[in-house]
């Protein structure tokens, strides 16, 4: 038996946190990890105390038929990434790693060219994580250098993401 190399274990602890996750469209886990340490997970879900799309049965995205990445305001979610650094002293994420994962909640399939939306980038850049590490399929992925994000300053305003 061959011994699992860190990106997929990571990636697949991420996977594991995106089942809490509570949106009628996709889900996402993120796992933050620094000095092979796991310093916070987070999963898509509404604020504390307010209630999840899937306890209302209805996404108000989903019914206005608005396109991914775009019209956030009008999601009831917190999203993985802004989660997770929540949840994290700013001092444990410098230099850290945060693992990505996304799920159709409809298929269960994979997101395709999954990443953070231009929010969470900026969030991701501002808590001093070096590196973003998204799963694109079952033992494949994707490593992107936050640093890219900055010399790049239009991916911080542009449709991506969720």
């Amino acid at each position: 038996m061959s011994r699992i190399d860190k990106e997929n274990y990571y990636l697949d602890i991420a996977e594991t946190v995106l089942e809490r996750g509570t949106c009628l469209r996709r889900n996402y886990g993120a796992i933050i990890v620094n000095n092979d340490q796991i310093v916070s997970t987070g999963y898509v879900g509404a604020p504390r105390g307010r209630k999840n799309c899937i306890d209302l049965g209805s996404c108000v995205r989903e019914k206005m038929n608005i396109r991914r990445g775009t019209r956030y305001e009008l999601c009831r979610s917190v999203h993985a990434e802004a989660n997770a650094i929540i949840h994290a002293p700013r001092e444990q994420m410098i230099g850290a790693t945060m693992y990505l994962v996304g799920k159709e909640h409809d298929s269960g399939d994979y997101v395709e060219n999954a990443n953070s939306c231009a929010m969470c980038k900026r969030l991701i850049i501002n808590a001093g994580i070096k590196r973003v590490v998204v799963r694109n399929s079952r033992n494949s992925f994707t490593a992107i250098y936050v640093e890219d994000w900055i010399v790049d300053d239009d991916s911080l305003s542009g449709e991506e993401g969720y």
